[in-house]
């Protein structure tokens, strides 16, 4: 798992990112279009056009860390475009997003019946 503090927001940025774009790119992007601090120790997550990479902007304290993943089969799950809004995520959600699975509406296997 990407080691982000407990205590750190992770924001998803709508719409997709040109996915050629590095540290200082993607960091641009979060102070001009996300209007955020991209120094602030919050992750910042993009995703391409295709949907299948994504990449998560994290400033440790000391530098930039650039985390990407790309999915072989299937999509990343994004909200619509808000006109370049970010979404707040929780660390369970980031977790649901990084394996591919909806992370908006997760579907629990078992559901208690009894108690008891």
């Amino acid at each position: 798992m990407i080691p982000v503090p407990a205590g750190a927001r992770v924001w998803l940025a709508t719409g997709h990112t040109d996915m050629r774009k590095g540290f200082d790119g993607l960091a641009a992007l979060v102070q001009d279009h996300l209007r955020r601090d991209p120094f602030s120790g919050q992750a910042f997550v993009f995703r391409g056009r295709q949907g299948r990479l994504i990449k998560i902007l994290w400033w440790d304290g000391q530098g930039y860390c650039l985390f990407a993943k790309r999915l072989e089969k299937g999509r990343f799950l994004w909200p619509a475009t808000e006109g370049g809004a970010a979404a707040a995520l929780t660390p369970a959600q980031v977790a649901m997003l990084l394996e591919g699975i909806d992370w908006r509406a997760p579907i629990r296997t078992d559901q208690p019946r009894l108690a008891g």
